[in-house]
């Protein structure tokens, strides 16, 4: 896909008449009725009646994650099961549309779903998935075990309407993006008041389109969560440095909704657009030397890495021209594309001892894209406001107070196994150190990026990530990917100042 053409920032007499507007959007939209006012407020009343309670029962398609199941692929089956894996995407995509365009009927016929919806989809999805066993067959001898359990899916409720009870994590599964380069379980981040349902999902009657989120209660006043207070202490030895690369904030536009990590060769891998900094050369079909020969937007051209991350669009009305393109408004991802005000990549070191070299083309995916459906074991979402980055959120969006910007921050994984650039599930090869800062067994320190990410957008909600249609735009499925490109030059002066105690550039 062509670049997406960049609007003018907001001016402020635009941002009063946001402020103030009820927005009913259709597709990717936003649904909410005078959220910016107050977002404790909800969108919903008493004259919408049962039936918004009754189709909030199910608010999207839950189906397990066959990719999370197969972390052992031989290299030879990859390719044709990551296909299958984009095609089961797909096929959960068109679901959701379906469901989406008959929600009002399913509401009141429940047996709709399993005989329209999920019938269909469960059919297509037994399909791809003997297709991927015959692949690992074919190379391995022996056929995964498990995939038929794969193939249902089901309806599930937004867990957030209306029923959440605060801001952060619950189970204290926050990730850091400070320059602490903090992993899972470092803090917690409890939001005070979660709001009220906003209504978003719920246009079902909105002229034949379905908003599929955020709602409201995703948003909470930054200043009602707890500052977090425990950062971990660097022991004996740590390697204390940083290296920070300049890649600019994608000024340029580079967008397309393709994923070369987890759908290689696949167009519109990530049903949802990307913002990219770095490699120029990076789309789906981009390899080891097409990425090696690529230009960059780093001021270090040293590093030509890869560095990815879903837009976050602006809910105002106003539509890019991806409104009826892949990865766009065809995913019910709509409105006004933000470039970041600011994008800091920094390289730090380990809490418990010194880093190693990464290994070239070592490709890294932090958080999880389908979090809303999949739970929360690979999330790794962390937001905040300039002046109060102190406090993190791990499931809702921030609203910032008048003068203070939304920040986006991920510590990606910094322990590698010693051996594989890449893994079946995308995963298995690199892992987050253990609270006391020392890496897994079997793993290595490397140096660890930590991707903080800076926008002017309006006070309250009204923005939003770009998801799978499915996951609602929920701030939890926030995700950011990495291909080190460093060439062998820089990436060992990346080291000796990170484990030097350095601050380099």
């Amino acid at each position: 896909m062509g670049r997406t053409s960049r609007k003018k920032r907001s001016t402020l007499a635009n941002r009063a008449i946001a402020a103030s507007a009820a927005l009913i959007l259709g597709g990717g939209g936003l649904v909410a009725v005078n959220v910016y006012a107050n977002a404790g407020e909800g969108a919903s009343g008493p004259s919408q009646g049962r039936f918004q309670d009754a189709a909030r029962q199910m608010s999207t398609i839950d189906c397990p994650d066959a990719g999370l199941a197969l972390p052992d692929v031989p290299d030879r089956a990859r390719p044709e099961v990551d296909r299958e894996l984009a095609a089961m995407d797909t096929q959960i995509t068109d679901a959701y549309r379906q469901f989406a365009d008959r929600k009002e009927r399913i509401a009141r016929d429940p047996d709709l779903a399993d005989n329209a919806v999920l019938g269909p989809l469960r059919a297509k999805r037994a399909a791809s998935l003997d297709r991927i066993g015959t692949a690992v067959e074919r190379v391995a001898g022996n056929r995964p075990q498990g995939l038929d359990g794969l193939a249902g899916c089901g309806l599930r409720a937004d867990d957030q309407s209306g029923t959440d009870d605060g801001g952060g994590d619950a189970d204290g599964d926050d990730q850091g993006g400070g320059d602490g380069g903090q992993g899972p379980g470092d803090g917690t981040a409890q939001g005070q008041d979660g709001g009220q349902d906003g209504g978003g999902g719920e246009g079902g009657d909105q002229g034949g389109q379905v908003g599929n989120g955020p709602e409201a209660a995703d948003f909470v006043d930054i200043r009602s969560v707890q500052p977090d207070t425990d950062r971990p202490r660097n022991r004996r030895g740590a390697s204390r440095g940083t290296f920070t690369t300049d890649c600019g904030r994608n000024e340029n536009g580079k967008f397309n909704p393709d994923n070369v990590i987890a759908a290689p060769g696949v167009s519109n891998g990530a049903h949802h657009m990307h913002d990219y900094v770095g490699n120029q050369a990076t789309d789906a079909f981009a390899g080891d030397d097409d990425l090696a020969g690529g230009g960059t937007t780093c001021r270090n051209q040293g590093d030509r890495s890869t560095y990815y991350w879903p837009v976050l669009r602006l809910q105002n009305g106003q539509d890019e021209n991806d409104v009826d393109a892949d990865g766009g408004g065809r995913d019910q991802n709509t409105g006004e594309i933000q470039t970041p005000s600011q994008v800091t990549l920094k390289f730090v070191g380990s809490p418990a001892g010194k880093v190693t070299a990464m290994p070239r083309f070592l490709r890294i995916i932090t958080g999880d894209a389908k979090s809303f459906t999949n739970g929360d074991a690979n999330a790794n979402a962390s937001w905040s406001c300039t002046g109060f980055e102190d406090r993190r959120l791990a499931d809702k969006y921030p609203i910032c107070p008048e003068g203070s910007q939304v920040v986006r921050s991920f510590a990606f994984q910094s322990c590698w196994d010693g051996r594989n650039t890449d893994s079946a599930n995308h995963r298995t090869h690199v892992a987050f150190a253990q609270q006391d800062g020392r890496c897994p067994a079997g793993f290595r320190a490397v140096p660890q990026l930590v991707q903080r990410i800076v926008y002017d957008v309006p006070p309250g909600p009204g923005f939003a990530v770009d998801s799978f249609p499915e996951q609602l735009h929920k701030p939890g499925t926030d995700h950011g990917d990495f291909i080190n490109v460093f060439d062998d030059k820089l990436m060992k002066k990346v080291v000796s100042c990170i484990n030097g105690g350095r601050r380099c550039r």
